[in-house]
């Protein structure tokens, strides 16, 4: 292994480079099954498009992110058991490719260069984040070198994700000579990332005057998403090519160097509707977590409300009806109208669909509850019970058949505590979790395009818990609207309840909803996991002690 760099003249006249950008969906942990799929992958590349070179992701060998897995004694052992696998295949093409590599008892994020089995060239990623959802300081060092090196005759600089996101690598990779950027990414999904990318690489593109390869990782991995979206962008900033977001694929793109290399243009890809873009997340996570876990089916709690209606069919178009069963837990409270809405629903998406009153579970206990309970009033206790007994019906089909349990809160009643503990926060995975109410009717709309399977009157009646006699959810909440944007500001950009006011908002909607974020991390924290799709989610982003006095205010 080496670290290459220097200034590199092209003299050569006009040459040819083909690039495969392999964006792959990798197993975290599965080393083994991932190196597999380096090796499958490229061998189909240079079969399939007659490679030049195959450009894998960030950190494929392990997939991303490994987390913990990094600190494992025997990591440095089964990583080089996958670096000599992949030079004893004797692929056909050069590979570029992403693991963590120890150097003088330091690990690095590491791209690696393997051609004619041979590990040619090591770059280790300079720039670490440590912000949001990342926490590589904690295991990388940081690399310090530049890596300019020759192929097929053309120079060629790595960078590694967050390396191209700051000032130094790019520029001096170019000032090297390099005329084509490599960048190996592990991006995640949010709604607004990939037009921050481009935004990007527009700019690096054109102020170093370099053509940029800009490949990433797509698939699940517990609440990331990573949306692929692999790009090239030519030495003015002009974006040549463009892989699909969510979707596993080799994607081909070739380049004509002779003073700039220059990527053949193909064409443009209309952008994702941010509900399409959102609902394919969302999808692509419960895939992936489900099967990756290894679970048979999924079960749900359906309850003719809009919540559980789009985690439904969610559920469908990832996993297929057959492994989705939904049950309907109806009590004296459910109207008529949410048993035929939740039927309807069913029966369009083709699902096992069952119907268990839980009135009978009820009333048994509260005749055990009745000596405890003498004396006082009604109250959400009552009203939690209901809750806690379909959390105890959905958790022993779950036992029973193997089956996931996906809950169905979304992220504004995760916020402001509108779920109970044990009951329909009692499940393994949260379609909805980082999805405001407001998104849910949107999604709820967009999925009605693509074919009618949530009738429109569950999108348009008042939301209700129906846990209590004509129940709103708006009865002690502002409308979702006024929420939705309150929630925004404090939640994901830390507003202060006093900025948040200043923004125009009623204080006392400000001050209850921020009272209701606060006093509720408890149960966030014994939340199940869910795909995340904002810049911040309740999750790895957000960290708050559950336990702590600071006022509501500035």
């Amino acid at each position: 292994m080496s670290h290459t760099s220097g200034q590199v003249s092209p003299d050569s006249p006009a040459t040819k480079l083909r690039v495969v950008m392999a964006q792959v969906d990798c197993l975290v942990g599965d080393i083994p099954g991932n190196t597999q799929l380096v090796i499958e992958s490229a061998r189909t590349a240079h079969q399939q498009h007659q490679a030049d070179v195959v450009v894998f992701p960030e950190l494929c060998l392990t997939g991303y992110p490994p987390e913990d897995l990094l600190l494992r004694p025997s990591l440095d052992v089964r990583i080089d058991e996958a670096l000599e696998t992949l030079k004893q295949a004797q692929l056909p093409v050069a590979i570029v490719f992403g693991a963590p590599v120890r150097d003088k008892g330091l690990l690095y994020n590491a791209a690696l260069v393997l051609e004619s089995g041979e590990i040619s060239q090591t770059y280790y990623k300079q720039f670490r984040p440590n912000y949001q959802v990342f926490d590589e300081k904690r295991y990388f060092a940081p690399g310090r070198d530049t890596c300019v090196f020759t192929l097929c005759g053309v120079p060629v600089g790595i960078s590694v994700c967050e390396d191209i996101w700051n000032d130094g690598p790019v520029e001096r990779a170019a000032e090297a000579g390099a005329k084509l950027i490599i960048n190996l990414n592990a991006s995640p999904f949010d709604t607004d990332k990939q037009e921050s990318r481009k935004a990007l690489l527009a700019r690096k593109s054109s102020q170093n005057q370099v053509a940029i390869v800009y490949a990433n990782l797509v698939g699940g991995q517990d609440e990331l998403v990573f949306d692929g979206g692999s790009m090239v962008y030519d030495h003015s900033g002009v974006l040549a090519a463009e892989a699909p977001q969510f979707e596993e694929g080799l994607f081909c793109v070739d380049f004509i160097y002779d003073h700039h290399c220059q990527p053949v243009s193909q064409p443009p890809r209309s952008p994702l509707s941010l509900e399409e873009s959102v609902y394919r997340a969302l999808v692509l996570g419960v895939r992936d977590y489900t099967n990756k876990n290894g679970f048979k089916s999924v079960v749900l709690g359906l309850s003719g409300g809009i919540d559980s209606a789009v985690t439904l069919a969610v559920a469908v178009d990832a996993l297929g009806a057959d492994r989705v069963r939904a049950v309907m837990m109806p009590f004296r409270y459910t109207s008529s109208m949410s048993l035929e809405d939740a039927e309807a629903e069913a029966r369009a998406l083709g699902v096992q669909y069952d119907v268990f009153s839980i009135e009978s579970m009820y009333d048994s206990f509260m005749a055990t509850l009745a000596g405890p309970f003498a004396g006082t009033r009604p109250d959400t206790t009552e009203e939690n019970l209901q809750a806690r007994l379909r959390g105890v019906l959905l958790m022993s089909l779950s036992n029973k058949f193997g089956a996931l349990v996906l809950t169905t809160g979304n992220k504004s009643e995760m916020a402001v505590g509108y779920s109970t503990l044990y009951g329909d926060m009692a499940g393994g995975f949260d379609v909805l979790k980082d999805v405001p109410k407001t998104l849910v009717f949107r999604l709820a709309r967009y999925r009605n395009t693509v074919s009618e399977v949530i009738p429109v009157r569950v999108i348009t009646r008042p939301p209700s818990a129906e846990l209590a006699p004509d129940q709103k959810d708006e009865d002690s909440l502002p409308d979702y609207d006024t929420l939705d944007q309150i929630l925004n500001l404090y939640v994901e950009r830390d507003f202060s309840a006093d900025a948040i006011v200043a923004e125009g908002f009623e204080r006392a909607d400000v001050e209850r909803a921020v009272r209701l974020v606060d006093i509720n991390e408890y149960k966030r924290r014994q939340a199940p996991i869910g795909v995340r799709i904002t810049e911040r989610g309740f999750g790895k982003d957000r960290r708050y002690p559950i336990t702590n006095k600071w006022k509501i205010g500035k």
